[in-house]
Formats: structure tokens, sequence, C-alpha cells
């Protein structure tokens, strides 16, 4: 591939979006060609699943549903959307990748960590990111950010989890970061001019 894959991850509340559109708005001044994306979504079928996902109506859906539904958003978002900009040279960015599944449905979720690994192995067709930006935050700090942004202030059906569930993947994602040399964790708290500096630095040292 000829393009280069950045990956957010964080809990809800985090800033991901928020740090997507900063850096992509730097990185088209250096003429660089930037695809923005997001999972679950990014695509016409991807979108569909994810209002089945978010839907708080669907407060009772079986974990392994859910991390099916996940599964096929991912191999959906790749083949339509993540490969053909790779093979155009783009640079992709996309609010969640895989390592979402392995914090919320693995540590989260405490489904069989082998078994969501190697769903996401099958769907993603040896697309690993190049580098992944990890948004550390506190959990309960995120998720009153996350529900705040919903006019009923209780959030979507994720949102609506009990803060253990969020401090379970915090933790999760943090011992992700700790084995995989493709992280970088930055500290989510502080404000979003300085985090998303220290970011383009980063991006910048991989990529010129």
């Amino acid at each position: 591939m000829k393009g280069f894959l950045i990956t957010f991850e964080g809990v809800e509340g985090s800033g991901k979006s928020t740090q997507i559109n900063l850096l992509a708005e730097q990185l088209k001044k250096l003429d660089k060609e930037v695809v923005m994306t997001r999972e679950p979504g990014g695509t016409k079928l991807g979108e569909k699943i994810r209002e089945l996902l978010l839907d708080p109506n669907n407060i009772d859906m079986d974990n392994r549903a859910e991390i099916l539904l996940y599964a096929a958003d991912r191999a959906q978002h790749v083949k339509k959307k993540i490969i053909p900009a790779l093979e155009e040279g783009k640079i992709v960015l996309t609010d969640r990748y895989f390592d979402s599944n392995i914090a919320y449905q693995g540590y989260g979720r405490k489904l069989e960590m082998k078994m969501v690994r190697k769903i996401n192995e099958w769907v993603i067709r040896d697309i690993w990111p190049d580098l992944t930006i990890l948004l550390d935050i506190d959990a309960k700090i995120g998720l009153e950010r996350a529900r705040n942004l919903t006019s009923d202030k209780k959030g979507d059906r994720l949102e609506q989890e009990l803060i253990t569930f969020y401090e379970n993947i915090r933790n999760g994602y943090l011992e992700i970061a700790a084995k995989e040399d493709r992280f970088v964790t930055i500290n989510g708290e502080k404000k979003a001019e300085k985090i998303n500096s220290k970011i383009f630095q980063i991006v910048k040292e991989r990529l010129l």
C-alpha cells in the first residue's frame, strides 16, 4: 500500500473526532490527500449497522451479536473505503478501528480475547495501522462529555453503560498500547490545541 493509515482510539468523549478534523486540516495544507472516516460507519452499509449498534432501544443486544455487527461493519469499511484510499496513496484517518473491539468487547464485555482477535484479523485483510493515536482520558470525565452532547443527557446505547465498563476499557487500551510500537498515548484531558500540536508533530515525523 502506498498510503498511510492512522487510527484514533479512546473511550467515549476522549476527543477523537476533534483531533481528526484538526489533523486533516493541517495535512491538507501540506498538500496531502486525506480521507476521514469512522467505525462503525464509513460506508452506506456501515451507517445502517451504526444505527443498530447505538440505538438505545437495542439495549438487550447479545454481546456476540454486537461483535459480529462490528465485524460486518469493519469488513465493508476495509474493502470499500480503506483499501481503495491506501492504494491511491492517501492518508486515512479513522475514528476507531479493530483496537476498539479488543478494548470494548475483549476488556469491556469480557468476551474470549482469542476469538475477538481472530474475528478482527479475518476482517481487516492484513490492513494494519501505520500509527495509532490513543487519547487517554479518565473514563468518568469522558462519559460525562459524551452524554452531555445528546439531547437527553443519557447518551446512546453504549454511553448508557456503567462506569466500570469504561474503566475496564480504558485499562484495556493502556495495556494494548504498552505492547504495540505503533501506539502513541496522549493525555486527552489537555486543551485541544496542545493535543493537536503534539499529534501533528508525531505525524510529521512519521510521514515527512
